[in-house]
């Protein structure tokens, strides 16, 4: 009755029902888009927190599993000899060659020291079963077994020893009483060694186990060391790292390209954790080291207080605190294709077919990066002119036409908008061939932070947040040179506090390793 009643109250009037056809669609309209928005948020979480990070497709890697199943069947059946073709011996058809995987080659493991345990057999077994006459060795077989023994705790006891005068004492003199001097200590008074203190700062911010299971560990090992005792060495050890890390500061600022990027560092406060921020500065291969810095927000005045007075390229992401850094300070911004790839990926399911032809376009870009990593740097500008400028051309022609086709709010209009804000910084990489296609470098070194963070969950305040900038910067620069943190620390701590400040410049990562 209610569905008549309308139809018969409907105006006559063509016009007015053109209007009301005309809100009904665009009613329509909002809702599809609104649900496309949130169908998108649901899958990028899903993804986020159950699926791949890698930034593929889905649709052509569901394609590729079909292909893969269809291919693992076919290999599995045996080949009869009435599929081959006629005058065809059975042994020149091709096999598939299966690798077989079993243990490592134990050259590997030639750097272990040695210790030989020999056995041999008890003397009754020795006289021959038959004659009774004692067996002589004839040979030996050798086999192979890697052990490990865990780490131990030592006291080191110091022992200075003290000169005086009897002579001068005898004659009621001053004695001139000299003590031997002991080595300058990390930590001066201080129980830990080099050692200890290397091991702590190692377990923690390069294979980021929390303090509380660390506690544990030493537990096991006979001497209980209380996280907090921990947290305190952790501090003093970046206070003496200071100065090593000022000096990684100057030499990251003289790069000609400085890739960046943040995340979420949390910091204990009153009633709810602060969520304070660490960032990250990655020098170029002249100036090959990883900077953290700590900040209490994400306001532009971290990345402006720490870039001051740089003027080169600053690879960033689109975070909108940066422009006010660039801006009148003569920074070049390059963005990130990374970044614009995952805007297409994530809302593929509203629009596949854009999001295939985009991202296949943006391989072509990375496929040009690929042939052009063993170049120099010119080589790489004029690879990148001759190739990946003509293909971006040709992707921003069609980013426009998908503007102009698409509703603006939906969610792969947001895809092409962000490409199309982001195009003058998107195409800085072709005018210099040592300017990166994407920001991934410093993504990859925000794990570490996001691996701390899980593990460790907060900093206490903003003095354990500096100690885990200053920290992660020597852990990290230690992982882009190769070098065994633990080796490094402990020769560090040792020999710092007696180093001039005029020669610890060769206790950066990359020196000491030369």
């Amino acid at each position: 009755m209610e569905d008549a009643s309308a139809i018969t109250s409907l105006p006559d009037d063509p016009q007015a029902l053109k209007q009301i056809i005309l809100s009904l669609s665009r009613e329509r309209d909002d809702w599809h888009i609104k649900f496309l928005r949130v169908e998108t948020e649901l899958l990028r979480l899903k993804k986020w927190y159950y699926g791949p990070r890698a930034d593929r497709l889905q649709t052509p890697g569901e394609v590729a599993q079909m292909l893969l199943t269809f291919a693992t069947d076919l290999e599995s059946r045996p080949v009869s000899p009435n599929d081959l073709p006629p005058n065809e011996p059975l042994a020149e058809v091709g096999t598939v060659r299966r690798v077989r995987r079993g243990r490592r080659n134990l050259a590997a493991f030639d750097n272990l020291p040695v210790s030989r345990k020999e056995h041999d057999l008890p003397e009754d077994q020795k006289r021959c079963p038959c004659c009774g006459e004692m067996r002589q060795r004839i040979g030996q077989e050798t086999s192979w077994q890697v052990e490990f023994i865990p780490g131990h705790f030592e006291r080191l006891e110091h022992v200075r020893f003290k000169y005086g005068c009897k002579y001068c004492e005898h004659n009621a003199e001053n004695p001139n009483i000299a003590l031997a001097d002991k080595p300058a200590q990390p930590i001066e008074k201080g129980m830990a060694g080099p050692g200890l203190l290397a091991y702590v700062v190692t377990s923690k911010f390069s294979d980021f186990l929390p303090l509380y299971r660390l506690e544990s560990i030493f537990q096991r090992n006979g001497l209980e060391i209380s996280r907090a005792t921990q947290s305190v060495w952790c501090g003093d050890v970046a206070d003496l790292l200071r100065s090593l890390y000022d000096l990684m500061v100057q030499r990251v600022l003289q790069s000609h390209v400085i890739c960046t990027d943040d995340t979420v560092m949390p910091m204990l406060w009153p009633e709810k954790a602060k969520q304070a921020r660490m960032w990250v500065y990655i020098g170029d291969e002249r100036n090959p080291y990883n900077v953290f810095d700590f900040t209490l927000g994400r306001g532009r005045d971290g990345p402006a207080t720490f870039l001051k007075g740089y003027k080169q390229t600053l690879v960033a992401d689109a975070y909108g605190g940066y422009d006010g850094v660039v801006v009148g300070n003569d920074i070049t911004r390059a963005g990130c294709w990374a970044h614009a790839r995952r805007k297409f990926v994530d809302a593929e399911k509203t629009h596949p077919a854009i999001a295939a032809e985009a991202v296949g376009i943006i391989k072509r870009l990375y496929a040009v990066e690929d042939r052009g990593k063993g170049l120099d740097v010119g080589q790489r500008l004029a690879l990148r002119q001759h190739e990946s400028v003509p293909i971006l051309s040709m992707l921003g022609n069609k980013l426009f036409a998908w503007r102009d086709q698409l509703l603006p709010k939906h969610p792969m209009a947001e895809a092409v908008g962000y490409a199309l804000n982001q195009w003058n910084e998107l195409n800085v990489f072709t005018t210099a061939g040592a300017i990166p296609i994407d920001n991934n470098e410093s993504e990859r070194e925000m794990k570490r932070i996001c691996l701390n963070r899980k593990n460790s969950l907060f900093v206490g305040n903003e003095r354990g947040g500096r100690t885990a900038a200053i920290l992660s910067s020597i852990t990290s620069t230690c992982r882009r040179h190769a070098i065994d943190p633990q080796r490094y620390l402990t020769l560090l701590l040792t020999n710092l506090p007696a180093t001039p400040i005029s020669q610890i410049s060769h206790w950066l990562p990359d020196d000491w390793k030369r």
